[in-house]
């Protein structure tokens, strides 16, 4: 035997050792290097761009599976385009993620019991500076223990130098075609961050709170409305009534003409507010008067501007009451909401307390609940940005493809339905926002947007930084230079080839990077966008911390290696569905990799080191090897389409089946004879097809699983010169090993050795113990098959005496096994119970006729037979054929059977 150096068990942690070190040093995932080592790749121009962008994570944690899940991915993506001599780039990054990793270190100060206030902005932001990289060499870490092949010598960040003139481009020039503005609205505000939030940056959740309904008297004591001297308003936040300036009713609601126009008073402040008339309101809403409240309310705000209607604010930043609450101030808004409630009820203002479960807006990042407080903020107009978006979704060589397609229509309804984006944050850590004020002589505010700071005394520039997604949505761009066009790298690698992220995102970040890049580059981000959907726990379950049931990645590799954890993630699940984690699929995984790696050793053991690995003549293969690298061929088809549609899992199962069943349950069993012959003549074409069978193999998995394909790979004798799987040419079709009829005969000769282990497996007989064995052929080819292979029957049936004939009479007492075109008979007449015989012969043929009824009836529908392929057609007329040969088969065996017993 050869000496190789691979242990007798699969060690994930011994193997893995040492080999992305080396990738780094010798540089095999930076496109120029590639060009160095393959030139003949180049030779004729440069070859297809792929490229892809890392989703960045953010630098306010380690990673999770999630992330794990998306990076395996598109690790796969770009090792098997690399291998397909594709130009390829992947580019690595991290996203400063503005509110989330501020909120993360201003909790660390607080454990020290200061504030970002105590420091102030420069040395806060310093404090930022060293989380981002102390956790950006964490998540470097993880990447590299995941096996990811990304080009570090192209790593951005967020807040690098090159994206913030991006960043800062962006906005002024959207400001100047008046696509960004500055204005007084209604925000979701953040108490506990103390900032600005968008739309999707709030959570709903059901809350118990109840309805509040209150008395609010007219001023005109003598005046009566329906016998009483007030109306009924029913709030749920009474602690916004000191911001009402008017109640409103529908203009075409007969019940309440005679009061639009009356003054009433807010109670507890004796303001006079006036009943007013407006189309927002829905009369069949509760009693058909509602308070408004500019200041507290988006649609409030609405109705406001039309009326004229003063803004009262009534909180600080921090959702405490401010001046405008009288004797509230300074209470927290929940707190002045209890004693509003005790002082009303006191004061005989409230009515009745109604209990409720309602959804109320959280923020995404703290968790505390959302204000709607008018605000002075910047925005995007979305409108014309979204228009043409999805003017180009309809351009078929322009348009983004998701996969799945389903997930196209989430994002055209979220643009079509899209509203201005509150792109400004009251924040210390992000992009500084390019705008600046002075009073001018007239006391009145200028304000200058520009690249640089404007010249001149007296400007301040905006405290506010840009929301993170604002400089996210650049990210494929402006990772590869933009606004030099003339970069390089953007002229090769963009648009980008594949986007791949959760379903979860879609509003945040896909939206966003496409009509960014429409408006900026005039095309797509990128060609494709894949869907996947969220890790759960094993009950299905989303992972959280609440529940306790978060894993760690690096948990999972440390137990079960990095190829298994890939494996796992990669063939789990079809695209845009959730993936359920459990230890019993990890168990799985890592025996499959445990299984090709004792077959690589088989192999490995069993070749020569001068072994070359290409196939010999084809006159030298037998129908075992004919027919293992005709299926090799099939899956290297299937695994190709299925990756070229993201369907890994079924690529994983192609894979899976080849491997398992094909290469090591039937090909490796059939060599073994010949390998434990002496003579070398007979042995070296067999050791070829091995070698180039692995060979093969490993190239396949190398995508899914990077680590144990290339231990193995190096061990082949052709590969000990260090060359990498990394850079090595991935499997193609070679339409000469196809072999249908190969394929149709060893189907036959694996159908007769299962047939003979079943009977004897039944009938007790282990295959140590010699049998008769008769094999009755109704078609002469069969004979030929099954003689030439005749060693295999000998010895996966052990046969006393084999007779292969068409003549042969069937023994009474027998057990007997109906295959296509032949019926095995083994005489056990000491072991065999007739009823039990007849009984399975029964259960086999009720299965028959389910298949005759099956296919009979696809072969009368008409439809089928005039639509489909000619060759599918054909194929159906062949199983009936078939299934009615063995139904037949089996009825006959059972006649006698039942004759005998009779």
């Amino acid at each position: 035997m050869r000496e190789i150096n691979m242990s007798t068990k699969y060690n994930p942690s011994e193997i893995e050792k040492g080999i992305y070190d080396h990738w780094q040093q010798e540089e095999l995932f930076n496109p120029d290097v590639d060009k160095k080592l393959k030139p003949a790749k180049y030779a004729d121009g440069q070859p297809e761009a792929y490229s892809i962008v890392i989703p960045p994570p953010n630098v306010t944690g380690k990673l999770h599976l999630g992330h794990a899940w998306d990076t395996t991915l598109q690790d796969m993506l770009i090792r098997q385009k690399r291998m397909q001599g594709y130009d390829t780039l992947w580019l690595p990054g991290m996203d400063h993620a503005g509110i989330a990793t501020q909120a993360k270190v201003e909790a660390r100060l607080r454990e020290d019991g200061i504030s970002r206030y105590d420091l102030g902005r420069e040395k806060f932001v310093d404090k930022v500076w060293q989380w981002k990289d102390e956790y950006a060499s964490i998540i470097k870490e993880q990447w590299a223990k995941m096996g990811l092949s990304l080009d570090f010598s192209r790593e951005r960040f967020t807040l690098d130098k090159g994206l913030n003139e991006a960043v800062r481009k962006v906005f002024v020039d959207l400001y100047k075609k008046g696509l960004i503005y500055r204005g007084e609205y209604i925000i979701n505000w953040d108490p506990q961050a103390r900032t600005a939030l968008s739309d999707i940056e709030v959570i709903h959740k059901d809350d118990k709170g109840a309805f509040y309904h209150v008395k609010y008297p007219f001023v005109d004591k003598k005046f009566k409305f329906n016998g009483k001297n007030y109306i009924e308003i029913a709030t749920t936040r009474p602690e916004t009534m000191f911001g009402d300036t008017a109640v409103a009713v529908n203009p075409s609601d007969e019940r309440y003409k005679e009061i639009v126009g009356k003054k009433i008073v807010v109670p507890l402040v004796n303001r006079e507010i006036e009943i007013i008339a407006d189309q927002y309101v829905d009369k069949d809403f509760g009693t058909g008067m509602v308070k408004i409240t500019p200041a507290h309310d988006p649609n409030d705000f609405q109705v406001g501007n039309r009326h004229n209607l003063p803004r009262i604010n009534t909180m600080n930043e921090d959702a405490s009451m401010n001046e405008n609450a009288g004797k509230y101030q300074g209470m927290d808004r929940f707190q002045a909401r209890k004693a509003i409630v005790d002082d009303l009820q006191d004061g005989n203002y409230m009515l009745k307390i109604e209990p409720i479960v309602h959804s109320v807006g959280h923020s995404e990042r703290t968790d505390v609940q959302v204000e709607a407080r008018l605000s002075t903020q910047w925005f995007v107009k979305m409108k014309p940005l979204a228009e043409q978006a999805l003017k180009m979704q309809k351009q078929q060589n322009d348009k983004v493809d998701f996969w799945p397609v389903r997930f196209e229509d989430t994002y055209q309804t979220w643009m079509n339905n899209i509203h201005d984006w509150v792109i400004s944050r009251q924040l210390w850590w992000g992009h500084r926002i390019p705008a600046w004020y002075r009073d001018t002589k007239e006391g009145e505010k200028e304000t200058y947007v520009g690249l640089t700071a404007p010249k001149g005394d007296g400007w301040t520039q905006d405290p506010d930084v840009l929301d993170t997604w604002f400089s996210s949505a650049l990210w494929p761009f402006s990772t590869l230079g933009w606004p030099d066009t003339n970069n390089s790298d953007y002229k090769r690698f963009y648009p980008t080839s594949t986007m791949v992220t959760g379903y979860d995102i879609i509003f945040f970040w896909i939206s966003r990077m496409i009509f960014q890049a429409k408006e900026f580059t005039g095309t797509r981000p990128f060609k494709n966008v894949l869907i996947h959907g969220l890790i759960r726990d094993s009950k299905g379950r989303k992972m959280s911390k609440s529940l306790g049931n978060g894993i760690d990645p690096m948990d999972v590799i440390n137990k079960y290696g990095t190829d298994a954890l890939r494996w796992f993630l990669s063939t789990g699940s079809t695209p845009g569905q959730d993936l359920n984690f459990s230890n019993d699929k990890m168990d799985s995984a890592w025996n499959f990799i445990n299984k090709i790696w004792n077959v690589s050793r088989y192999v490995l053991m069993n070749l020569e080191t001068d072994t070359k690995i290409e196939l010999p003549d084809r006159n030298l293969l037998t129908l075992a090897d004919k027919w293992i690298l005709s299926r090799l061929n099939s899956t290297i088809e299937n695994v190709t389409k299925n990756f070229d549609k993201f369907e890994f899992g079924e690529a994983g199962r192609q894979l899976y089946n080849f491997i398992w069943d094909d290469f090591a349950d039937w090909y490796i069993e059939m060599t073994k004879e010949t390998l434990n012959d002496d003579s070398a003549l007979n042995k070296r074409p067999v050791q070829q097809v091995l070698a180039y069978v692995l060979d093969q193999t490993l190239r396949l998995l190398h995508p899914i699983m990077p680590f144990v394909t290339e231990a193995i790979w190096q061990q082949l004798p052709q590969h000990q010169d260090n060359q990498s799987l990394v850079i090595a040419d991935y499997p193609k079709i070679d339409k000469a090993l196809n072999d249908p009829q190969a394929e149709k005969s060893f189907t036959i000769l694996q159908d007769l050795i299962v047939a003979i282990r079943n009977i004897r497996t039944e009938a007790k007989a282990p295959i140590s113990i010699p049998v008769d064995i008769l094999i009755q052929i109704d078609d002469e080819k069969l004979e030929e098959i099954f003689r030439s292979n005749i060693d295999y029957i000998n010895r996966f049936g052990h046969p006393k005496q084999l007779e292969i004939s068409k003549k042969i009479q069937a023994p009474s007492l027998s057990m007997s096994r109906v295959i296509s075109g032949a019926t095995v008979y083994i005489p056990l007449a000491e072991l065999i119970n007739l009823d039990e015989e007849i009984n399975r012969l029964q259960k086999e043929a009720k299965k028959f006729t389910a298949e005759v009824k099956r296919s009979s009836g696809k072969l009368s529908n008409d439809k089928f037979v005039h639509s489909a392929p000619k060759q599918v057609v054909e194929a159906e007329r062949s199983k009936l054929s078939d299934w009615q040969k063995k139904l037949n088969a089996t009825e006959s065996r059972i006649k006698e059977l039942k004759e005998n017993h009779d």
